[in-house]
């Protein structure tokens, strides 16, 4: 919870768990039992008593998600699921550790063709050319977006990847590791608008 309060060396040991699977302690390394998944809030508003996220942190997060406001109706439910009691003490498990892994498995085999996968490599290598990004993706990026490409292919019945699946992942797989230039911010242009226009810009390839 709020990860930017966390201090740099904290910060630290978890770059090596999300790395490397393992943590260190008295110069000892214990393996990180699997499946190991980081899942982090970060303070939006307010400097005192946080630390900002070094670029290679932010590289290792898959995706960066904003939930924004509920609508009014889903506000409204939220007080009323309350009324009671906590809905989260209700919560049931949907899968077993088991079922997880040969899922994480399943998405790891789903195919990606060389025409699909230069697709997504032409992509990112646009984001370093941008006049609009001062940095651009990197290799790491890359393949967190083959892998996100390929869960939503499985989510969609698919064993194999389309453009589409690309198209969809690469803003939210990218926007939170690329720097926007000045200009794109005097035009005040998020980096979710400037990955957009790079998708609307490089054409995708014509599959048989």
């Amino acid at each position: 919870d709020e990860i930017n309060r966390a201090s740099p060396k904290t910060q630290s040991a978890l770059l090596e768990a999300m790395e490397e699977g393992k943590v260190t302690v008295d110069g000892n390394c214990y393996p990180v039992p699997q499946p190991f998944t980081v899942i982090a809030t970060q303070n939006p508003t307010g400097a005192a008593g946080t630390q900002p996220l070094p670029d290679s942190q932010m590289d290792r997060f898959m995706l960066r998600l904003s939930l924004g406001y509920p609508d009014a109706k889903d506000e409204l439910a939220m007080i009323l699921g309350r009324q009671q009691s906590n809905p989260l003490q209700a919560l049931q498990p949907i899968l077993d550790r088991k079922t997880l892994i040969q899922l994480q498995a399943l998405v790891e085999n789903t195919h990606a063709g060389e025409v699909v996968s230069r697709y997504a490599v032409d992509l990112i290598q646009a984001t370093r050319t941008h006049p609009l990004l001062l940095r651009g993706a990197s290799p790491r990026a890359t393949l967190a977006l083959m892998a996100l490409s390929k869960s939503m292919a499985q989510l969609r019945g698919r064993d194999y990847v389309l453009p589409e699946d690309i198209q969809e992942a690469f803003p939210r797989c990218i926007a939170h590791r690329v720097l926007l230039s000045p200009a794109a911010q005097a035009q005040d242009q998020s980096a979710e608008d400037v990955l957009r226009a790079i998708v609307s810009a490089v054409a995708p390839p014509k599959l048989r």
